[in-house]
């Protein structure tokens, strides 16, 4: 770390949690960010300020301006970029130190099972039950920890999954792909500005926390918001023995 660093990073450095130690495993550290909507702005800014070595964020779409209510990376002049490309610009004029990969297209199971091999944590910022099955099934094969956030109205949820740990569910476990639940939309449902600021900005705590060995983890745990009341549930969610996706990679 250099004088410049030193100074950068010094508020975590003044934390007995992370230390030097702590602040050279974020800076040689890679995330996976898959999505750069709501929750992805507020991850991949944070990932990036706290000094994050090597970035990835993954979207297929473009800045539309119904997206700035509440995706805080994007502004009026970005509309019709693409979501990544945006991001990393954001990135960029906070903290150029961070090495920020924009791809812009779809997280299918190939692009994964090339992205996470390589990357330290993979946070999950995508909106759709498909591509989260997807990025959880890479991670259990690849044995990367997974930090899962949503959020829809003013509910959001978040969790990580890390099948590192032998009790710890992987994401299936809890919302395992058979199951029938209702896809929701932002677009149709609606969405609280700030509860996804608050969502990803927890996720983001989770990453960094893994990362860097501070603090313990939510492996294992569902945290759940409801910001009408901003009230807070947590809740044990069990791993599932016999589930299809992770049974066979456990060791």
């Amino acid at each position: 770390m250099n004088d410049d660093q030193l100074l950068r990073y010094s508020r975590h450095i003044l934390l007995d949690e992370i230390g030097i130690e702590g602040q050279q495993r974020l800076l040689d550290a890679h995330a996976l960010v898959i999505g750069a909507g709501g929750l992805g702005s507020p991850v991949a800014l944070y990932l990036g300020t706290a000094g994050v070595g090597r970035i990835t964020v993954v979207d297929h779409d473009t800045v539309d301006v119904t997206n700035l209510q509440r995706q805080i990376a994007h502004n009026l002049s970005r509309v019709g970029l693409p979501k990544a490309q945006s991001v990393r610009h954001t990135v960029a004029a906070i903290n150029p130190d961070a090495q920020v990969q924009a791809l812009v297209q779809r997280a299918d199971p190939a692009l994964l099972d090339r992205l996470v091999p390589a990357a330290d944590v993979v946070i999950d910022c995508c909106d759709n039950f498909g591509t989260r099955h997807a990025v959880n099934a890479a991670c259990v094969r690849h044995g990367k920890p997974l930090v899962s956030g949503a959020a829809i109205r003013f509910d959001g949820q978040i969790s990580v999954y890390d099948t590192r740990e032998a009790k710890a569910p992987c994401y299936a476990c809890v919302f395992p792909a058979e199951a029938t639940f209702q896809e929701e939309a932002c677009a149709t449902m609606g969405v609280f500005a700030p509860l996804v600021g608050i969502v990803g900005s927890v996720q983001a705590a989770e990453a960094l926390k893994l990362l860097s060995g501070a603090g313990t983890s939510l492996a294992g745990q569902l945290l759940m918001l409801d910001a009408r009341t901003m009230g807070w549930d947590r809740i044990a969610v069990p791993r599932d023995p016999r589930c299809r996706v992770c049974a066979e990679h456990r060791h």
